[in-house]
């Protein structure tokens, strides 16, 4: 990944006098921390634009959601990868191993770590599998700093700079942020920069994520799905969208977008749970999607959302394959 600079031989530089160029650098960042440390969040407010989902139950993120940070001297753009934790399931295998490969391919790696939670086992787990990492920059972001007091944080601040130290590495820097309260987001963008390599921009300017536009409408459906059923079902609900289709017959300035979409869950016991009394959890769930994807569109769509049962999906490799995972 690491671009080697080729810099032109000094009879091809730019005459001094004439102002300079401007350096333009892009690249790849990716945030990791332990499920629920606000990396999807941060995402978001470095964008400006909801691009990962983001709910306070851990484990949601699943697939590796770009978001794209245009600035007039940078392309940064952030892979979003799932939370490492050790795995109990097939999924949780698959997942680890998405992040493992992530981590190889990215300029930068920003390490999350809440200011209101002690570093725990989990943030160590993650720590050591970071100093194995070599040539990577790491950069400790320090998440939900409007949540403590400015001694708290010193703390921390103390504390994450120890855990580098103890594993044999250097942080690049250490930032504390506020996604929420929206405090030194932009600190972090200016400090990720410098970071990535020379190079022209990735993707066009107005995009704000690669990733397909089907997968992001099944994540804001499964996103709703999860609203008020997180005790019950915390991740057996998994959503695919079978066709995104123009609806015929409709005058130019009337577009409307047909969405065929499928929530399954593990067992038929958990059906009621995610259709409620009378359909009426899944009609909320259809109203709170669909204004999302017609605000990620910017075209008007009817959503038709069908519960369906695919039994231990979370365990099956042929259930995961067609799930997508």
């Amino acid at each position: 990944m690491g671009a080697m600079s080729v810099r032109p031989p000094a009879s091809q530089a730019p005459e001094a006098s004439e102002p300079s160029e401007a350096v333009h650098r892009s690249g790849f960042a990716c945030f990791v921390g332990r499920p629920n440390a606000g990396k999807s969040t941060l995402t978001n407010a470095l964008v400006g634009q909801k691009v990962a989902i983001t709910s306070n139950r851990p484990q949601t993120t699943r697939h590796t959601v770009r978001g794209i940070v245009h600035r007039p001297d940078a392309q940064l753009v952030l892979v979003d990868t799932p939370g490492l934790h050790k795995p109990r399931t097939l999924l949780g295998e698959r997942l680890n191993d998405v992040v493992r490969t992530t981590w190889a391919e990215v300029d930068v790696i920003g390490f999350c770590l809440p200011a209101n939670e002690k570093i725990g086992p989990g943030d160590r787990f993650i720590a050591k599998e970071l100093a194995g990492i070599k040539k990577t920059p790491k950069v400790a972001v320090v998440t939900k700093t409007d949540l403590v007091d400015s001694k708290a944080l010193a703390e921390q601040l103390i504390a994450i700079d120890q855990l580098g130290k103890e594993l044999g590495f250097e942080w690049a820097e250490i930032v504390p942020v506020s996604a929420v309260g929206d405090k030194q987001v932009q600190l972090l963008a200016d400090l990720l920069v410098p970071l990535l390599p020379e190079g022209p921009t990735l993707y066009p300017e107005g995009d704000l994520t690669d990733e397909p536009e089907q997968v992001m409408v099944a994540e804001l459906i499964r996103e709703a799905a999860l609203e008020g059923v997180r005790d019950e079902l915390p991740h057996s609900i998994a959503v695919v969208v079978e066709e995104m289709l123009p609806r015929e017959d409709r005058p130019a300035d009337k577009p409307l977008l047909d969405i065929h979409a499928n929530l399954f869950i593990e067992r038929p016991s958990q059906k009621g749970i995610v259709i409620g009394p009378k359909g009426k959890r899944l009609k909320e769930v259809g109203i709170k999607s669909r204004k999302q994807i017609e605000a990620l569109l910017g075209t008007p769509v009817f959503l038709d959302l069908h519960v369906k049962v695919a039994k231990d999906w979370q365990r099956d490799p042929k259930q995961l394959r067609r799930l997508g995972f």
